[in-house]
């Protein structure tokens, strides 16, 4: 794997392919690779984005839109989209590289990398496994990464949460402003996108984002009109994003979220993790038991 984790820093995109599926399948850490760092990541505004939103909103054509229009500004943008798995049978759709056309523009394609990621069964293995990815990419010259999700569920605001700038996309009229604010995910917003601008309602929306935002106390995160469909609004969304600050109210959310996953992180990477789960299970331990057992404070 070290001749691998070499081939992938000096460029080689199917060394870096196995590499991160390494880190996927967690055969590998990111602490046992020596000689990767994020040293490309220094002196810019950030190094990971996460764009989430609920499904239907158009994530993808809009996260495809804003990449071909930075690789063709020279940059090079890196894309893990984390894909839901099927509670029945572990797979997932993998779906979001059939809605790229970024990756097979033979002007950018160099300058571009997606990769998707399942979400699988463990909640907490999902934020330890995009962060180390993320990092890894870093490594290898990819000093944009950006995290897209499905916008749905305690795990996906974590793998929200390792980023450095997280963007909501919004759809148009979907009524459901109060519900999303709910989930976490306004709340953890440094910008909003409503996207799919061409349709009846979006304006509307985004006019009620913005006055629900002005009822707070705290900084309110900029709200913007898109089509990553008929291009409206992306090279304005593109500028605002690429320098986008982030703001104390989203950061402080973030931290929180963060602190948690790291928790999370600690209690799966235990190794007594599976034996817990299985006397759980059994009814021979009960929930404060099996805390104290992964928390470190006694050895069953």
């Amino acid at each position: 794997m070290n001749d691998e984790i070499s081939r992938a820093l000096n460029g080689e995109r199917r060394a870096l392919a196995r590499v991160l599926s390494a880190i996927e399948n967690r055969t590998v850490s990111i602490e046992e690779m020596s000689g990767s760092d994020s040293s490309s990541t220094e002196d810019i505004m950030w190094s990971t984005m996460a764009i989430t939103g609920a499904p239907g909103v158009g994530k993808s054509v809009l996260v495809d839109a804003l990449m071909t229009l930075w690789a063709k500004q020279g940059h090079r943008i890196a894309l893990l989209a984390v894909d839901p798995s099927s509670p029945r049978t572990g797979g997932a759709l993998l779906g979001d590289r059939v809605r790229m056309t970024s990756v097979d523009n033979p002007a950018i394609k160099d300058q571009v990398y997606v990769r998707s990621i399942a979400t699988r069964t463990a909640s907490g293995s999902v934020p330890l496994i995009v962060e180390d990815m993320a990092s890894f990419l870093h490594s290898c010259g990819w000093n944009r990464v950006l995290i897209e999700t499905v916008g749905s569920g305690q795990s996906e605001l974590r793998c929200a949460a390792v980023a450095d700038r997280i963007v909501v996309v919004e759809g148009p009229a979907r009524g459901d402003g109060i519900q999303a604010e709910k989930a976490g995910l306004l709340e953890l917003a440094d910008a909003v996108l409503v996207n799919k601008a061409d349709l009846d309602g979006a304006k509307k929306h985004a006019s009620e984002l913005q006055e629900s935002f002005a009822l707070g106390q705290n900084e309110a995160p900029p709200v913007l009109l898109t089509s990553g469909l008929q291009g409206i609004g992306i090279e304005q969304a593109a500028e605002m994003l690429f320098e986008l600050k982030a703001s104390d109210r989203a950061t402080k959310a973030r931290m929180r979220e963060r602190l948690l996953a790291r928790h999370e992180r600690r209690l799966v990477n235990h190794p007594s993790y599976n034996e817990c789960l299985k006397r759980l299970t059994e009814g021979t331990i009960d929930i404060e038991n099996a805390l104290s057992i992964l928390q470190g404070e006694h050895d069953e």
